[in-house]
């Protein structure tokens, strides 16, 4: 089904353009950055330097940015019947699916341009993050479990730290990896639980629907093995109490996020969706100071 978009002013067009990439709407990036940022961290054992530290900040908002372009022309036809998703660009016929794809193109180009200018190898695992992202908003139709895919999606930039540092992709990468995904599960479960109603109308497939009555325990055990795996990844860099002092306020927050989505109201738990990005500034804020306050003789 095609819908004729009306040529509209300049002003007019960049401000449907930030929309479809949600610029006014931070919380998103912030979630892949704040893991991603730890990841460069705990790879150069402190701070990177400022050109990783640039091409990762860089690259994961346009990337964000990119994933929003795909996702709208992949779900363009949904969004139409979803209250919440109508008045999104494309749906509502401000941009067109052209316009949308060109978008994302460029801003995945401007992307890979940032990684050129690190190594082989992780130019090499761009690509697969690429696929990854343009992949996830079809599993929606077949995957019971979307959310994993964008967890793979998300997680990518740990991988990719490590590559940028070090030139290889170490053990302790992939288990923070693992940690990482269950946390996208857990908080795209509560973004997914606003809308369970109009999902299950649509023939659509999400965790919340999977999980069912489950929801709110299993979305609980995800924070908490997410919070383990990194503290059981990190206990050998010796980064003090900075460190615990975050991973308590982290466990708080997790307590915070069960009260808010226990009674599975749809304004609280897209409250909880939103608010998850506190959660990844709090270890990652742990881990700087952790380093800076780290002892050579702990290095």
């Amino acid at each position: 089904m095609s819908t004729s978009v009306a040529s509209p002013r300049p002003a007019e067009r960049w401000r449907n353009y930030l929309d479809l990439i949600r610029w006014n709407r931070p919380a998103g990036w912030l979630l892949l950055l704040w893991p991603t940022l730890s990841a460069l961290w705990i790879a150069a054992e402190g701070f990177p330097g400022w050109h990783l530290l640039a091409v990762f900040t860089l690259g994961t908002i346009l990337m964000r940015s990119a994933g929003c372009c795909i996702n709208d022309v992949a779900d363009r036809e949904f969004d139409r019947h979803v209250k919440r998703t109508v008045q999104r660009p494309i749906t509502a016929g401000r941009i067109s699916v052209r316009e949308a794809l060109l978008v994302g193109l460029v801003l995945t180009l401007a992307a890979f341009a940032l990684v050129l200018t690190t190594n082989a190898l992780t130019i090499a695992m761009s690509f697969l993050a690429v696929a990854v992202t343009v992949f996830y908003p079809f599993t929606k139709r077949f995957f019971a479990m979307p959310q994993a895919v964008l967890g793979v999606a998300f997680s990518f930039g740990i991988p990719m730290a490590f590559a940028a540092v070090q030139n290889h992709v170490p053990a302790e990468a992939w288990l923070l990896v693992i940690g990482n995904l269950l946390w996208v599960i857990a908080y795209d479960t509560e973004y997914a639980m606003v809308d369970r109603d109009d999902d299950l109308r649509l023939g659509l497939k999400t965790s919340a629907i999977t999980l069912g009555r489950w929801d709110v325990m299993a979305i609980t055990l995800f924070y908490l093995v997410f919070i383990a795996l990194w503290v059981w990844v990190l206990a050998s860099y010796d980064l003090g109490w900075p460190w615990l002092l975050a991973v308590l306020v982290a466990l708080l927050q997790v307590g915070w996020h069960w009260r808010l989505i226990r009674h599975r109201r749809r304004e609280s738990c897209f409250r909880a969706f939103t608010q998850n990005h506190w959660l990844g500034f709090t270890l990652f804020a742990g881990i700087v100071v952790g380093f800076v306050l780290r002892t050579p003789a702990s290095g």
